[in-house]
């Protein structure tokens, strides 16, 4: 079965006459994706790629770039100006009562709202209401392969096995009294990536200790490290996937302690967020058990009330997860009711973050972190360890 004829079976479930893929200087890379086609090669001039719910698709090019859809099927129309390109659109969208764009309503959605809002408004002036393509895309764009599964799985393998060394690192540093920082320890997190054929693409892990992972993407420089010592509040966030182009991202976070003896309090928000992670795992495995849909920001809120009915609402200041794919932070589902409202299903084959996170400014703060992946029957699955309690380091 082709894309196209998948696609076009997509679009009767999502309620949609068509999907009307657009582009003008790169500026929406997910329409490339979707549609197997390199994005190499100079786009200056806008090209619309129509595919109906029935019959053969439409490119729409212009005769400065009249190639750039030449490796899709379907009939080829060449406009010359912009009045001829509004009248081709229009009759090409002749027939149509509602077309998917890659757009969000209320940009609720950022990620896929990739159509600028004149376009959608000339759309929009040929009577045609425009959609979010927001589930097509994902469902194109973010499922994971079986093959992507495995090489999730390795990177797992992995990551995991970093990150014990660089807490044991911090340990046996410790236990000599020798110097070490949190831009060494990073650095060291870094070398072992390489070493294993593992990468995080340039952005590099999180090392923090007491009030620096407050900041949540606290980043640890030369200038700006603290030195390790005893009575540490620690935490840890790496990321990686096999150096390879089909390679599925490992995103963790783990918290532990430099000492027998954590404070009362770090203890306690630790203990919060591993509730909340719990939480919003059940809640998926509930919903497809019993068969209910169930869309990101429902996840979201269950996982927050928890925090919140411990008092720490207002310290959990991010979404709860994200979408994970080839790019770490991917192009599916996230799992969002608080920096935008993310109304897409959680669909098998589909992989996110779990990670509630509680930050004290000037203080502490803790996140733990999980990577649910859905399998074709619904069964949600979860690659290496989960941590339930703090490291505590033998110091």
């Amino acid at each position: 079965m082709s894309r196209i004829a998948e696609i076009q079976k997509a679009l009767a479930s999502e309620g949609a006459d068509a999907w009307l893929l657009y582009d003008f200087h790169k500026r929406d890379p997910l329409a490339y994706r979707i549609l197997g086609m390199s994005a190499e090669g100079m786009t200056t001039r806008r090209w619309f790629y129509f595919i109906p719910k029935q019959g053969g698709p439409v490119r729409i090019v212009h005769p400065v770039e009249k190639w750039k859809l030449d490796a899709l099927p379907g009939e080829k129309i060449v406009y010359m100006n912009w009045r001829q390109l509004h009248e081709v659109l229009k009759k090409t969208l002749s027939g149509c009562k509602k077309v998917a764009m890659n757009y969000s309503p209320l940009n609720h959605i950022p990620y896929v709202s990739l159509v600028d809002a004149g376009t959608v408004e000339l759309i929009r002036s040929f009577g045609v209401e425009v959609i979010s393509a927001a589930n097509l895309i994902q469902t194109f764009e973010a499922v994971i392969t079986e093959e992507g599964h495995r090489l999730h799985k390795q990177a797992q393998a992995k990551v995991d096995g970093v990150r014990r060394q660089a807490f044991e690192l911090i340990e046996a540093n410790l236990k000599r009294n020798e110097r070490l920082t949190e831009y060494e320890v990073q650095q060291f997190i870094l070398r072992r990536f390489d070493e294993e054929g593992i990468t995080c693409d340039g952005d590099p892990p999180i090392v923090g200790i007491n009030e620096h992972p407050a900041d949540p993407h606290f980043c640890p420089t030369p200038e700006n490290s603290h030195v390790f010592k005893k009575g540490d509040c620690i935490l840890i966030d790496l990321w990686a996937r096999v150096n390879t182009p089909e390679g599925i991202y490992y995103d963790i976070t783990w918290c532990g302690f430099a000492g027998k003896n954590p404070p009362a309090k770090y203890v306690e928000i630790f203990d919060v967020v591993v509730r909340a992670r719990r939480r919003a795992v059940e809640f998926i495995r509930e919903k497809f058990a019993s068969g209910t849909q169930v869309h990101g920001w429902e996840v979201d809120a269950a996982c927050r009330k928890v925090v919140e009915d411990a008092g720490y609402g207002k310290y959990f200041v991010h979404r709860t997860g994200h979408s994970i794919g080839r790019e770490v932070h991917g192009n599916g589902v996230n799992i969002d009711n608080l920096e935008t409202k993310d109304e897409r299903l959680l669909l098998p084959g589909l992989m996110f973050s779990v990670e509630p996170g509680i930050y004290l400014e000037g203080e502490m703060a803790v996140r733990t972190e999980v990577d649910p992946f859905i399998l074709p029957g619904g069964k949600v699955e979860i690659a290496g360890e989960q941590q339930e309690k703090l490291i505590l380091l033998d110091v």
